[in-house]
């Protein structure tokens, strides 16, 4: 992602010493993304992701690499961190957490079919299961009272008409975002460019760095808005369809999840405008940085708004009867 914190060579070489991983040929920065630093390192043993954490610390990365572990030893297709020479997943780095995590072959895709989608409800059914089991506890840090607090830090930034768009959905979600349904870990990011593809078959999830323990439903939800929107922001049917029934053969869908499905839609796109708004409005400084739009995201909530019956039927029809 962006390249904030910068490590030279001579660094690098110093930090690879602590690991089994050979000997450092070449390094690159990640400009992708917004959140941690990342370089790709190609040692004459391997090919990794180096990761700079900007904004967690050291007892909140010991979470997500501990999970990124048990995800991939429960064999979901997953980037796995390595440990070092002692055994740690975690070091530091100028007062950050840092670690190195195997580099999974193949390379994200914009271009979905309903195979990819396929695969994709496999992977995150596999994930969901998997997750059950994983006993360590982290709150969402992008839940329903951040969505409130950057809601108001933003809303002087807005026009009157997104002024009231926000404030409604604001609203709307302090009832859905606390329902009753399924939970356990979730991904939390799982868009197209945190899923890796060789040759159209699934390689593995990557950037575990927003799971927390949620709403199972809601994951499904980020991802099938950033994976299944067409041009005009509305939903591909067919392709939310095959998701969610290959999805429902590793992690059988209960029947009230179907009554949130589509407040869960609104909750996840809201979730993402809000945060490329403050991105806007409040960067931060870095070498690489790239920021998205938040007008995709504002067009994809207008849409779940307004079709928030119709999408109450893109359902799994086979699950009618639970």
């Amino acid at each position: 992602m962006s390249v904030y914190t910068t490590i030279e060579e001579n660094e690098l070489n110093t930090f690879l010493t602590n690991y089994t991983v050979g000997e450092l040929e070449s390094f690159q920065g990640i400009s992708d993304g917004i959140e941690n630093t990342n370089y790709f390192v190609n040692t004459t043993v391997g090919r990794y992701v180096l990761t700079i954490f900007e904004h967690h610390d050291f007892a909140e990365m010991q979470y997500y690499l501990n999970l990124m572990h048990h995800l991939s030893d429960h064999d979901v297709p997953s980037a796995n961190p390595v440990a070092d020479k002692q055994g740690n997943y975690l070091s530091h780095f100028k007062d950050k957490p840092i670690a190195l995590v195997e580099r999974l072959d193949g390379s994200s895709t914009i271009d979905t079919t309903v195979h990819h989608c396929e695969q994709l409800g496999v992977a995150m059914g596999k994930m969901h299961t998997a997750g059950l089991s994983y006993d360590a506890r982290q709150v969402n840090p992008r839940g329903p009272s951040w969505c409130q607090h950057t809601a108001s830090k933003v809303m002087e930034k807005l026009s009157d008409s997104e002024q009231s768009m926000l404030d409604a959905e604001v609203h709307y979600q302090k009832e859905k975002r606390h329902a009753q349904l399924p939970r356990g870990v979730i991904h939390a990011d799982l868009f197209r460019d945190n899923a890796l593809w060789h040759d159209n078959n699934f390689s593995g999830i990557i950037d575990f760095y927003y799971s927390c323990d949620d709403v199972l439903l809601y994951d499904l939800a980020v991802a099938v808005n950033d994976w299944y929107s067409n041009d005009d922001a509305s939903l591909d049917k067919d392709k939310v369809l095959a998701f969610l029934n290959s999805y429902n053969a590793h992690r059988p869908l209960a029947k009230n999840e179907q009554e949130y499905w589509p407040a869960m839609l609104r909750a996840g796109a809201l979730r993402f405008w809000l945060s490329r708004l403050h991105d806007k409005h409040f960067p931060r400084a870095g070498e690489l940085v790239h920021t998205k739009n938040p007008d995709e995201f504002k067009a994809i909530l207008s849409d779940r708004i307004k079709r928030s019956e119709d999408y109450f039927n893109y359902w799994p029809v086979t699950l009618d009867t639970q």
